[in-house]
């Protein structure tokens, strides 16, 4: 199955066993963040990639300039640990790593989560990409990513023990809209892909078409 597939299966589930209510409140919320045009302003192709140093999930700092004297980078954002699309996509782009691997890229998930919490992830999805963390979203921030989740979800997410200060380390409420980047040795951002509705993301085989195509 595709991540696209793994998605539409997810959705399915959710819409089924939810409340309409429930249902109804998180789609508004989301049509809300989508109706602010927030993907619009975000970094696109052509951009620069905002130089960075982030900690992995030991703490060891890593940083664009070493990725990217390596070769091409694909830089994925998502939300946190707890979001289940984040880790449908974490697991896919971790079946996907050799073929990234082999075009000569690297690949790299970021998320505001503290390290600790980055661990966990990379220890249940079986994870061997880097996972950093960036801690008060000042990447995304650059990136121009970043929105406070909405006032009338926190109360839901707190009924579906999700603490979200605890994954970020402040209690903020920020959150980066996922993205994905494939940027290429000279910083510039070849494939960009920034939707601010959470179910939607990018196959990794269209990273994969961008990497080919990249190379020719």
């Amino acid at each position: 199955m595709s991540l696209r597939d793994d998605i539409q299966e997810l959705q399915q589930d959710f819409l089924q066993r939810m409340p309409k209510e429930t249902v109804d409140l998180i789609m508004g919320a989301t049509d809300r963040l989508v109706r602010t045009g927030i993907a619009e302003k975000s970094l696109k192709e052509g951009d620069k990639l905002p130089a960075f140093s982030l900690p992995d999930a030991t703490g060891t700092p890593l940083s664009s300039s070493a990725l990217l004297q390596a070769g091409p980078l694909v830089i994925n954002f998502y939300r946190g640990g707890w979001c289940p699309y984040c880790n449908l996509e974490l697991r896919a782009f971790q079946q996907a790593l050799p073929e990234i691997n082999a075009l000569g890229a690297q690949l790299v998930a970021i998320s505001p989560n503290l390290p600790d919490q980055s661990l966990s992830s990379i220890e249940k999805h079986a994870l061997s990409f880097p996972v950093l963390s960036d801690v008060g979203n000042e990447l995304a921030r650059q990136c121009g990513l970043v929105f406070a989740l909405d006032a009338a979800l926190r109360p839901l997410y707190q009924q579906f023990n999700i603490d979200i200060a605890a994954f970020n380390g402040d209690d903020s409420y920020e959150l980066p809209i996922p993205a994905t980047y494939v940027v290429a040795s000279d910083g510039t951002i070849k494939l960009a892909f920034v939707d601010a509705d959470y179910s939607k993301r990018l196959d990794p085989l269209d990273v994969i078409e961008a990497l080919r195509q990249l190379r020719q």
